[in-house]
């Protein structure tokens, strides 16, 4: 199966149908695609055309999502469909989300085969990355009941750019979600992104405020573009206030790529720039990726600041959480998902096959 009718739509006068998954509302004549690719009007109906397909799975570390306070050296399935919803110039994983070849989908997985896949594999979760979930919404929520049929968790890496219905059926079936915070002007997210912040935000305090999911956030720093120290201070400052100063926010390395190969990639110094900022601004976990820094990689206790989780390009080398997920030295709860003893996944990473 490859095309299923979605439900998230409106009939319009003139004879269109308007999607309603994401702020976009792409309206379609039979036959037009939306703008992620992968919704399309065939007849009557408004049809996903990438169900139960991928450009494939594999076995990651937890902590390449990233998520460093949500079971710590586990396993997570990771896979990603084709097409994206929005449309930036930055993209690290253009190959994927701008895809208009469904012949990138190779691999072909039913939800509960997923889910089995998982569950044999050993991994604690199941990511929907690489692309948008928002996307490809009704395939993540079937997966997403599968999973949790066989105690397997989910986790949504996202753009949070959807409207409130589908955020609310997407997040029901989540147990944790890192949210990309691409920038913190309207501007870097009309021009870049082709999106808007108002509506991520909007998606962030429903997550912290409204649900259970465990959440941590990314802001990918592109020099010259969304790295200045005012961005910075207005950016932490509003995830303190908004979010809570516990939320783990990650800044991450740009890289040349797609449509911004004339920008260099992020000076190490900007990252621990953005870092101290975050820091000063009150929020008690932040940490950098894509580059090796094992000080940033840490997780230290909010109240004594004792090394609780050290890492190394994912690794854990040192685990001073008890039982409980409280710190050894003081006892003080750390905010996050834990088991009582940490997995030891490690940094590789493991193509899986699906029967």
């Amino acid at each position: 199966m490859s095309s299923i009718p979605t439900k998230y739509l409106t009939r319009l006068a003139d004879g269109r149908l308007r999607c309603d998954v994401c702020p976009r509302a792409c309206t379609l004549a039979d036959g037009q695609r939306g703008l992620c690719f992968v919704r399309q009007r065939q007849g009557d109906e408004l049809m996903l055309t990438t169900y139960g397909r991928s450009s494939g799975f594999c076995l990651d570390p937890i902590e390449k999502k990233p998520l460093y306070h949500f079971y710590p050296g586990s396993s997570v399935l990771s896979f990603g469909t084709a097409g994206c919803n929005l449309t930036c110039k930055f993209c690290q994983n253009w190959e994927m989300s701008k895809s208009r070849e469904m012949d990138t989908l190779a691999d072909e997985a039913s939800p509960e085969q997923l889910a089995q896949a998982a569950l044999a594999a050993g991994a604690k979760s199941v990511a929907f990355t690489y692309n948008d979930p928002t996307i490809f919404l009704e395939y993540a929520v079937d997966v997403a009941k599968a999973c949790h049929a066989v105690g397997v968790k989910t986790v949504a890496v996202t753009a949070g750019y959807l409207e409130d219905a589908p955020r609310r059926e997407l997040f029901s079936v989540m147990d944790a979600a890192n949210v990309d915070l691409k920038g913190f002007t309207e501007d870097f997210y009309e021009k870049v992104c082709g999106a808007s912040l108002a509506t991520v935000k909007d998606t962030l305090v429903y997550l912290a405020k409204e649900t259970k999911v465990w959440l941590e956030v990314t802001t990918l720093l592109i020099p010259g573009h969304n790295d200045s120290d005012a961005e910075l201070h207005a950016l932490t400052a509003w995830v303190r206030d908004a979010l809570g100063p516990g939320v783990p926010l990650h800044f991450s390395a740009f890289h040349p790529a797609f449509k911004l190969l004339d920008v260099p990639a992020t000076p190490h110094e900007t990252l621990r720039r953005a870092r101290r900022i975050a820091l000063e601004e009150g929020l008690q976990h932040v940490y950098l990726g894509n580059v090796r820094d094992p000080d940033a990689e840490t997780t230290r206790c909010a109240s004594c600041h004792t090394a609780l989780i050290a890492r190394d390009w994912y690794a854990l080398l040192d685990y001073q959480l008890d039982a409980d997920g409280r710190c050894r030295a003081c006892g003080a709860a750390l905010a996050g998902r834990f088991d009582a003893s940490p997995a030891h996944f490690g940094r590789r990473r493991t193509r899986v096959a699906i029967a």
